[in-house]
């Protein structure tokens, strides 16, 4: 039975009448048989004996990986050097490409929301749809190989994350000092600089860093592709089944995701 709280905190126990008792179990058995049919779907494309045999495969490979082959650090500075730049360069682009759009979406800046304001949120949605890794795969076969690839993928990427967040924060400001400001006779530019530009800067410090940190994640992996960085040397080292390698690679990149993770966090504390 449903409860209803009362004004004074009570409960107040109702009987569901039947329409709603037969939708309620209407509803639990659609949403079984789908599960089923799923489940049944997804066993049916699973190669069971390799799902039993993993925990065995898992601690095969355990044992092979330990302990860390320390001394290939050597090799893995640089690449380390080209995931941070791909992260750093690729978050830098992207903001500047980000910020137009951002305000071409936003429906208190927007110079046209009948044409101009549908194509800016088509930006965002498209550059946020595909993942980091897909848009590598593309850029890898369009311009080749390497670090280049992998920073204008997550500048594209980032595009609609930033935007978005960005333009809402633009329809956010409070209107009275844009008006305060219009009223002084100014410019649309001036207006901007002025009125709107100062109010949403904590939040653009905020989502640069964010986006920064989340791009030194997606970075690393990156190199699966070919896009250049340290997942460059994670691709080879398991191809060639060197798991010491794959081991001191797994833990310069989960060092890496934890400072960047610090940096973002007193970075934003600091301007925000």
């Amino acid at each position: 039975m449903p409860q209803v709280i009362a004004g004074d905190g009570s409960k107040i126990w109702m009987l569901r009448d039947r329409k709603a008792q037969f939708i309620r179990w209407g509803a639990w058995l659609v949403g079984t048989l789908i599960f089923l049919w799923c489940w049944q779907r997804i066993s049916a494309a699973t190669e069971w004996f390799f799902v039993w045999d993993a925990p065995r495969i898992a601690a095969d490979i355990g044992g092979r990986a330990m302990p860390p082959r320390w001394s290939y650090m050597d090799k893995l500075w640089e690449p380390l050097w080209d995931t941070l730049n791909i992260a750093t360069l690729g978050t830098f682009f992207a903001l500047i490409m980000a910020v137009p759009v951002a305000f071409l979406a936003a429906r208190n800046t927007t110079p046209s929301a009948l044409f101009i304001r549908p194509l800016a949120l088509l930006i965002i949605v498209s550059t946020r749809s595909i993942n980091s890794l897909i848009w590598a795969l593309l850029l890898v076969a369009i311009i080749g190989p390497g670090v280049f690839a992998g920073m204008v993928a997550i500048a594209i990427r980032s595009i609609g994350f930033c935007a978005k967040l960005l333009y809402e924060a633009i329809e956010e400001i409070d209107l009275k000092q844009v008006e305060a400001i219009t009223a002084t006779g100014a410019s649309r530019w001036q207006v901007m600089a002025y009125g709107i530009v100062p109010q949403i800067m904590p939040a653009f410090a905020g989502i640069a860093v964010f986006r920064w940190d989340i791009n030194i994640r997606e970075s690393t992996v990156l190199g699966l592709v070919g896009a250049g960085g340290i997942g460059l040397q994670l691709k080879g080292s398991l191809d060639t089944l060197a798991w010491p390698q794959v081991t001191l690679i797994l833990i310069v990149i989960f060092g890496t995701v934890i400072l960047s993770e610090w940096v973002s966090a007193k970075v934003r504390g600091a301007v925000i």
